[in-house]
Parts: structure tokens; sequence; C-alpha cells
């Protein structure tokens, strides 16, 4: 009797053993039907770049003759980025109705994300380059200085006023120097560009070179900017590393470009190179492209439709 009650529990063990073994197979999904895990995908390199383009020029809508500055609009058309439009915008005097009629059907479908700096023509109307500060507003900084500074990607971008008789000068007790000073010691990016309209160097025969800029290259050579931009000459011109007083610098030299070649079609002859001048054209209207890296730079001069000159390189910041 015992023998068969054992007999009798072990055989109801058994069976509750089998049920549960298949009540948990028929909870549990098919393994071979289950989901891949899903799989992240790492950003890719242009999502992580820091890359900005900088692109412009100077010296741009003649009224009497606006075929350059359409043929350098055009080139604009397909290169995104910010703008910079480098000083003597609406010939002959800057005046409103020159900015509505010259610039604004050319360069002007620019204006939003144009970066302007003032020349000599804006201020040949008054003193006060009423037309350019009402055209562009608070684009152009402080409309009683015309010049500020800005980002763009992991550089600093300076624009200055070169008009120094209209801005109580530009050497080193001035206002502007000054504020150029603090501005750099605010801003110590690992690369810093400048731009504003007449050059230091040139080797164009209508001006030359220009003694009154060095005070501001002194301070951006002090502080180990990388490019500065002009125009006034209406050639391109471009320049090795070099410092305030025109000494060959590969180290701590600042690169100059002059693009003066925005459209308008005077005075385009270059006299005797300068030193370290090295290249030069002022048969081409054109736009200069920087492509702006965290550490570095490529440039290259854009040629109007049909001509042949171009420029291209790569820089490395200090």
């Amino acid at each position: 009797m015992h023998h068969k009650s054992f007999l009798l529990a072990i055989l109801v063990t058994s069976l509750t053993m089998c049920q549960a073994q298949m009540s948990a197979a028929r909870g549990r999904p098919d393994s071979s039907k289950r989901k891949a895990a899903p799989q992240i995908k790492a950003p890719s390199s242009s999502a992580q770049s820091d890359d900005a383009v900088l692109v412009g020029a100077g010296d741009i809508a003649s009224c009497d003759d606006l075929s350059g500055a359409e043929v350098t609009a055009k080139l604009i058309d397909k290169i995104p980025g910010t703008v910079f439009a480098v000083g003597d915008l609406a010939y002959p005097d800057g005046s409103d109705e020159q900015f509505a009629n010259c610039y604004g059907p050319t360069w002007g479908r620019f204006r939003e994300r144009t970066r302007p700096a003032p020349g000599n023509h804006e201020y040949a109307g008054d003193s006060g380059a009423s037309g350019y500060v009402r055209y562009f507003g608070m684009a152009a900084g402080d409309p009683k200085k015309g010049y500020y500074s800005y980002d763009l990607g992991a550089w600093h971008i300076i624009a200055l006023n070169s008009e120094c008789e209209n801005v109580q000068g530009c050497d080193a007790a001035s206002p502007q120097w000054q504020w150029l000073r603090e501005d750099l010691a605010r801003h110590q990016t690992p690369c810093t560009l400048a731009y504003f309209h007449k050059p230091l160097f040139s080797s164009g025969a209508a001006h030359g070179n220009d003694p009154t800029l060095r005070p501001f290259w002194q301070a951006l050579y002090d502080a180990g900017a990388d490019v500065v931009i002009g125009g006034h000459e209406h050639h391109y011109e471009r320049f090795a590393p070099q410092d305030p007083d025109g000494r060959a610098d590969s180290t701590h030299g600042i690169r100059e470009f002059i693009v003066g070649t925005g459209g308008k079609n005077s005075h385009r002859l270059l006299a005797a190179p300068q030193p370290n001048s090295e290249v030069r054209q002022a048969d081409t209207y054109g736009v200069l492209k920087l492509t702006l890296h965290k550490n570095s730079y490529d440039w290259e001069f854009v040629p109007e439709a049909g001509k042949n000159f171009t420029d291209s390189g790569h820089g490395v910041c200090h």
C-alpha cells in the first residue's frame, strides 16, 4: 500500500513539472521571430563639421555700368554662407538712391546674409555714410562707428572702418584702435580674420600702400590674427604672411588678400609688385571664397564666367 502511494506521488510530480514546462514554452516568443536590435548610426562627418563659408569682395556696384556687379552677384548666387562686402559698395557716393537702384538689384539680394564694411565712397556723400547706414541697419554695427565683430563657426571675424578721418582716427590713441584691442582680448579664438576697405599693402597703381592702417595691423599681429581682407584697389592680390612692417613671417605673420574685384570697372592697373606679393591680377571680376575650418582655412578666388584666372590654397591658423 505504501509502495503504491509512493509511485502515485512520483507520477503526479512528473505530470506537474511537464505542465509547467509546456506553459513556460508557450509564453516565450519564438527565437526565430525575434526582431533584431536597432543599429545606432554614427553621425556623418558633415553633421560634425564646424566649417563655415565667408565669401565676398569690395568695390562693387557702379551706377554707370552694373555689368561687373551683375556677374559677381551670379557667382554668390551659387555659394552659400556669410557675405562680406568690403567697402565702396554703391558708386559714386553711396546715396540712398544708388544703394536702392544699383547695389540693390545686384548684391542686394544677399543683404540678409551680408556683413559689410564701409569704404571711402560711402562717405563721399556725407560724413556719416548715411545711405550705407540706412541700407544695412544694425548689420553694419553702430551707425556712428562702422566697426563691429562677430563669430562665424570657430572663427572670430572683425569688420573695421578704414575711413579714419570719419571715426576719430585709426592710430593707437583712437577709440576704434582701443576697441579693437579690447575685442581681441575678449575673443581669444584659435583663428581670427579682419576685413576693412583700405589695405596696408598693395601693388595697385592707383593707391599703393597705406601706412595709416599699420596700427590696426599691429594690434591684430600682436593678438595672433591670421587673415586680413581689403579692397580699394580694383584688382585681386594675395600676399604671403608678413608682419606690420612688411617683413615675411611664416610663423606669426598675417596673410592679406585684396579683393577689389566686385564689379567697379576703373583704375584696374598694377604697379611693381610689393615685397611678399605672391599672386596678382587686374583683368577678372570675381569673389574670394574662404572655407573656415576649426584650425585652418581654404581660399579660392572664383572668377566671372568665361575667365580662366583662379587662385586657391590652404592656410593654418597660428
